[in-house]
């Protein structure tokens, strides 16, 4: 209780408040509290002091301190002050003065100077409000005063802010460094709001260059410095100078239904394929990277074009910054053609190539025509099929001519004498095959394999369109053929395409879900092999894939644990959620985020930071 309490009532109310504090006497406060609010009374009606003699009168003294404040408070020794190797034996808190507190928020990054010149830089992970005085404020006198009151008084309380220590920063300018902490800042240091673009960029081990995926932000407000512009940018690093670039390490973007998810995607997309961007190959050429992108939704098409709604003083702005924009003038729609289907392509400019799906790479890929699930015995049976099918027919033989061949009565027989194929298993393999959705293979445009020049170019955009295929399994096959079809190339040793081997490649995946869960059957295991075997090896390959998935829970764990970045928007589901395995702090913020807010856990680039994307997509989005 303070002086503040009894003196705050004037004027007409004085008698209605003196008889409140009487009467609240007796409801629970003490006759101390009582005779206490009757002598205010009387103070309170003279005005003066009594005897009217002015020397009885208190001095006044200017209790205003020199000089002005400079931070937000100060180190706080009161609670402890500990730094250790174990996060929950450190305690670090400092006391934040009355003027701070409105903009002191969860999650702001901090400065603690030493005496020589390092600096701590952590961030706030509490805020508590505790009692300056030994009083009881649970009581009916005090929570009616408060009551009456129109503003709180912070002076009446201590405001303490718990803080983690991230790093050390020393150093200067271009020579500054960081290092895991190993000091403990003395008591009463002024604690800082980071303010220096460096000072936070090495504090939190964001590059200076590579790829931008947005700017640094707290509870959703970018964090501003006093920099031109006051923003902070985050990059992915992408020079071998630093590293393997992690394009080739992979990344997930996971979002729900109108989180920015595509938006975000198409920004990050377009800065790889900006004009200045090359990678190192083996022999020693410098190469653009190839991005081939699966699109069940027809929007990737539409980065080829200029966003209408991109005016000049933001193109500027993304100049500064060094953020590619505008539409991708070498984007190619390379549209499966499947029978009965119609891409109307009505949403882009984008030049379009039709393909279709040669039958010849069941050779390579088997599981392309297991129309369900095949077992142990069953596998093996499809793969004799097709190697004697092909030793008859050659590269140029269709899907129609393998059913027709397997329609023989005397090779059913002759493999079941031979005992290579039992026949119940010859028929469960006919039934299978036949359940492969019919007009998928060999139509009438040119083969995929043919088109390797095309599927593949350096600094160019490949979109391979689905949202026109009548059925999720026509979906699959192409995606899937498509996609292995890379994959092997890039893989292999001895590879089809040189094309395809030589540059370096992002194979992105819309609803990655749906092609990479984990399943029971052997056809959905062999996919899921072969993207596990691109995760783990396209490092050295230069093959990044680039994941998109409103549900990562489902998208297989040996694909999953390979990703190095992971992009997480708004998801609402808790098992969602606890999938992407990104730090629970940041994970709580994930349900609240607004379109374009992101988390980002990338260990081997960054500590996890919120993100704002870019307002505007550097493309065109519709």
């Amino acid at each position: 209780m303070t002086l503040e309490d009894f003196t705050e009532f004037s004027g007409d109310d004085d008698a209605d408040g003196r008889a409140d504090d009487v009467d609240s006497a007796a409801d629970g406060g003490s006759a101390a509290d009582a005779a206490d609010a009757l002598g205010d009374a009387s103070s309170a009606g003279s005005g003066s002091d009594p005897s009217g003699d002015a020397e009885d009168e208190f001095a006044a003294y200017d209790a205003t301190p020199a000089g002005s404040d400079a931070g937000l408070g100060v180190v706080s020794v009161s609670q402890g002050l500990r730094v250790a190797e174990e996060e929950e034996e450190t305690s670090l808190k400092a006391f934040v003065t009355t003027g701070n507190r409105e903009s002191v928020r969860l999650g702001k990054y901090l400065l603690i100077p030493y005496p020589d010149g390092e600096r701590l830089f952590c961030r706030i992970t509490g805020l508590e409000y505790a009692q300056e005085f030994q009083s009881d404020d649970a009581t009916e006198i005090h929570a009616r005063r408060q009551m009456r009151r129109d503003e709180f008084a912070e002076r009446d309380y201590k405001f303490v802010a718990d803080l983690e220590p991230m790093s050390v920063v020393y150093g200067e300018g271009d020579s500054m460094k960081r290092r895991m902490t190993d000091r403990v800042p003395k008591p009463g240091a002024v604690v800082e709001e980071a303010a220096d673009d460096a000072e936070i960029k090495t504090g939190l081990k964001i590059p200076d260059d590579g790829v931008f995926l947005g700017h640094l932000s707290v509870g959703g407000e970018k964090v501003r410095t006093a920099a031109e512009p006051p923003t902070v940018d985050y990059r992915v690093k992408d020079d071998y100078a630093d590293g393997d670039p992690l394009a080739f390490r992979h990344t997930l973007v996971a979002g729900g239904t109108g989180s920015g998810k595509t938006h975000a995607s198409k920004n990050v997309l377009r800065q790889y394929l900006d004009d200045d961007r090359t990678y190192p190959m083996g022999d020693g050429r410098e190469s653009r990277m190839a991005v081939v992108q699966f699109d069940p939704q027809d929007e990737y098409a539409q980065m080829h074009d200029d966003n209408p709604d991109l005016d000049d003083g933001f193109a500027r702005r993304l100049e500064r910054e060094g953020i590619a924009h505008g539409g991708h003038d070498d984007t190619v729609a390379l549209v499966p053609r499947v029978a009965n289907a119609t891409y109307p392509g009505e949403g882009h400019r984008a030049e379009r190539v039709e393909f279709t799906i040669p039958f010849s790479l069941a050779r390579d890929m088997p599981w392309l025509v297991a129309g369900s699930g095949l077992n142990d015995n069953q596998y093996p049976a499809l793969l004799t099929l097709l190697n004697r099918f092909f030793d008859s027919y050659g590269d140029s033989g269709t899907y129609s001519q393998f059913l027709s061949y397997l329609d023989d009565p005397a090779l059913k027989e002759e493999l079941h004498e031979s005992g290579r194929v039992h026949e119940a298993t010859f028929d469960a393999v006919k039934r299978r095959v036949r359940g492969v959705p019919s007009g998928v293979f060999d139509q009438d445009a040119k083969p995929i394999t043919e088109l390797d020049h095309t599927l593949v170019r350096p600094g160019g955009l490949s979109v391979v369109p689905t949202y026109h295929l009548p059925t999720s399994r026509q979906k699959e096959i192409v995606v899937l053929a498509v996609a292995g079809l890379l994959i092997d190339d890039k893989l292999s040793n001895d590879p089809d395409s040189d094309r395809i081997k030589e540059t370096p490649l992002l194979v992105g995946m819309d609803e990655a879900h749906n092609f990479l869960a984990d399943a029971d059957n052997v056809q959905a295991q062999k996919v899921v092999q072969k993207f596990t075997e691109a995760a783990k090896q396209g490092r050295k390959e230069r093959l990044g894939l680039f994941l998109i998935t409103q549900d990562p829970q489902d998208v297989a764990e040996s694909v999953f644990k390979q990703v190095n970045t992971k992009v997480v928007l708004n998801l609402g589901d808790e098992d969602a959620i606890s999938s992407v395995n990104i730090p629970t702090n940041l994970a709580g913020k994930v349900p609240y985020m607004e379109k374009g807010q992101m988390v980002v856990y990338s260990p081997d680039n960054s500590e996890p930071v919120e993100l704002i994307g870019l307002s505007e997509c550097v493309t065109r989005h519709d």
